[in-house]
């Protein structure tokens, strides 16, 4: 591969996945005060400190953090366990071990968690469903998740909502990578809080693509239609097959257990 190509790709794909629709979480930005934030548990430890700043600046009036167990949850329990030395993390929900996060190290409380959930599918009926049960007022809904997934959450949402309700993304990061040194190995410019490594950063991004496709094979209506139509860009589209055909990197694969 010649120098920089997978960077180049790697970075290409963050680009598309970790979409962010405005410059910061602020009640300005946004358009107005959103009736419902929510941080979803596949973020890294980093979706944290984004969550707290949102709570800080009141860009919301409800707080909800998704997420049961899925196939981020053991690395988030290992990462709070290094972190904060809780003896628990294993009987904690995604939901929970973020919840206990902000109240011991930001000194902040969310209103609800939804604690069922098992993958991105559900994330989003899920939380629809609470919100509906509780009677929250939902029609500008802020949506923080990993860089890794925010695109194709935002597009689940979109699926499930009617079409007036305005959905604002915003991705707990949008880590970048470089090339080491022209070895074609490639590291992160800047890692945030609990960032995977990043083979397994770079295999969640590849798994994106897929997924979000509008075929047989894939998410969006033409195949099991979980999600909204998605335009992936040819130049995404490139840089999928690319290092694809590298061998150096993998897709994620579905976990049988959660299924998404």
């Amino acid at each position: 591969m010649r120098g920089g190509s997978a960077a180049e790709s790697i970075n290409a794909l963050v680009r598309f996945c970790a979409r962010r629709d405005v410059e910061a979480l602020t009640p300005g930005l946004v358009g107005a005060r959103a009736d419902v934030a929510i941080l979803f548990g596949g973020s890294i430890l980093a979706g944290a400190g984004v969550f707290a700043d949102a709570i800080r600046a009141e860009v919301a009036a409800f707080y909800l953090i998704v997420g049961g167990e899925g196939h981020s949850t053991d690395a988030l329990r290992r990462e709070m366990r290094e972190r904060t030395g809780w003896p628990d993390v294993d009987a904690l929900t995604e939901a929970a071990l973020f919840d206990r996060y902000l109240r011991e190290h930001h000194g902040l409380a969310v209103d609800a968690l939804e604690e069922k959930s098992t993958n991105c599918g559900n994330n989003v009926t899920n939380a629809l469903a609470l919100l509906d049960a509780r009677g929250v007022r939902h029609d500008r809904i802020v949506l923080v998740q990993d860089a890794t997934m925010q695109q194709r959450m935002d597009a689940g949402f979109r699926r499930h909502v009617p079409p007036t309700t305005a959905l604002v993304s915003f991705a707990s990061h949008q880590t970048r990578v470089r090339e080491v040194d022209g070895s074609g190995a490639v590291e992160y410019e800047s890692a945030p809080d609990g960032m995977w490594d990043v083979e397994r950063y770079v295999s969640l991004l590849m798994g994106e693509i897929p997924r979000m496709r509008d075929d047989a094979d894939g998410y969006g209506p033409s195949g099991r239609d979980f999600i909204s139509h998605v335009d992936i860009p040819d130049d995404v589209q490139r840089a999928f097959t690319l290092l694809q055909n590298t061998g150096e990197y993998g897709v994620r694969r579905a976990d049988p257990r959660w299924r998404a």
